[in-house]
């Protein structure tokens, strides 16, 4: 019994984990971008409190907010790619690093 428990509380905690990567993980990451091109543009896109403009533009802030954009991106894709590859009933494979849609087994 307790050997059955263990297992529900271990895949319990597996599907927490990927719901807080995917469910809340990419939303903050997408925000981080927005806040990076921000930063990236620097002055009047940057306001802070007391009503002063920010400082001056940070090009590594821009470079950030695309790696952000790019990775969220890339995990939609991933994620569309599991579902549709799902439907035909084939699976996602991540055998040779890069993803690749294999039939199931």
């Amino acid at each position: 019994m307790s050997h059955n428990l263990s297992l529900a509380l271990q895949a319990a905690w597996k599907v927490l984990l990927v719901g807080l990567v995917l469910g809340a993980g990419l939303p903050a990451l997408f925000a981080l971008g927005v806040r990076s091109l921000a930063w990236g543009t620097g002055g009047e896109a940057e306001v802070h409190a007391d009503g002063t403009p920010g400082p001056k533009a940070q090009p590594f802030g821009t470079v950030l907010g695309w790696v952000c954009f790019v990775v969220v991106l890339l995990g939609v894709a991933l994620g569309i790619t599991f579902i549709v590859a799902s439907g035909f009933g084939k699976v996602l494979s991540f055998e040779h690093v890069y993803p690749t849609i294999v039939n199931k087994k």
